[in-house]
């Protein structure tokens, strides 16, 4: 089934030097968009991961090379993420987002990366990744089939294996697959529109990607971990500011951190108006 698309739908999926959000970095970084129409593009980047504060390449986990096949020293003359990050962006434009696994993983990291250019760099990167609805194929896979991509490509496409698995782009090409084959299997339980799709694969509640934050019915942001866990972010602020500031100097992602920061700034400005009566001059 082709996909019922009103903006275009870039699935995406990353190589990195291992699975820590906060210390490793993307190495190989594939697109697919599906254009309304069905026309698909095709970019894929071999990225050199770099450290910003030691200046030098970061060195890729044995255990992740393991898996994904790619060493330092084919890196090397790879750009960087902050060398490609426009380009990047431009891709991504005002597509909606979809990947295997991406909301827990490839979301993270990509939007790590873009803070790390901002961060380090002083660049201005001029996208908002929690403004896009995000499909996670492999959740709608895990609701309706629990397994893994390979048995979902299986299971949806015809019972072949697909090639190069663990390469970004062969996973990428799969996960578009496999979205369309459970829209062909699932016609009563699946709706073909993004919206439903993004809600459906579990991205709707998740303030930061880390889920340090979740936003509860009203719409408030709570913390979802320690020792406020089931609070309010502004009850928190209200009562412990000294919190947000503990979480700004924490070893957080900085995706994280940039959310802590903008709530800080939306109550700030709240405390701003009630003491000026409702005006800010």
């Amino acid at each position: 089934m082709e996909l019922n698309l009103e903006r275009p739908l870039l699935f995406f999926d990353i190589e990195s030097t291992g699975l820590n959000i906060v210390s490793d970095a993307i190495i190989e970084l594939s697109f697919v968009k599906i254009l309304p129409g069905g026309e698909q593009r095709i970019k894929t980047w071999k990225i050199k991961p770099w450290d910003y504060v030691a200046k030098k390449q970061l060195p890729i986990n044995p255990a992740a090379s393991a898996v994904n096949g790619v060493h330092d020293e084919d890196l090397v003359d790879c750009p960087t993420f902050a060398d490609v990050v426009d380009e990047v962006v431009e891709w991504i434009g005002d597509s909606d987002l979809a990947g295997f696994n991406s909301a827990k993983f490839d979301l993270p990291l990509l939007a790590e990366e873009i803070e790390r250019v901002r961060e380090y760099t002083g660049k201005q990167v001029d996208i908002n990744l929690h403004d896009k609805k995000m499909v996670d194929v492999q959740n709608i896979y895990h609701i309706l089939e629990p397994r893994n991509l390979k048995a979902a490509y299986r299971f949806y496409c015809g019972g072949e294996d697909f090639d190069n698995a663990h390469t970004a782009e062969a996973d990428t090409v799969a996960t578009y697959k496999v979205l369309q084959g459970q829209l062909d299997m699932y016609p009563d339980k699946l709706k073909n529109n993004v919206d439903f799709l993004s809600a459906f694969s579990g991205r709707t509640r998740v303030v930061d990607y880390a889920g340090r934050l979740i936003s509860n019915d009203k719409g408030e942001a709570v913390i979802s971990f320690g020792k406020h866990k089931g609070k309010t972010a502004r009850e928190v602020y209200l009562t412990e500011p000294s919190y947000f500031a503990w979480i700004m100097q924490g070893e957080f992602a900085l995706d994280t951190k940039r959310q802590f920061a903008l709530l800080k700034e939306e109550f700030d400005r709240e405390k701003l108006v009630q003491k000026f009566n409702g005006t800010l001059f």
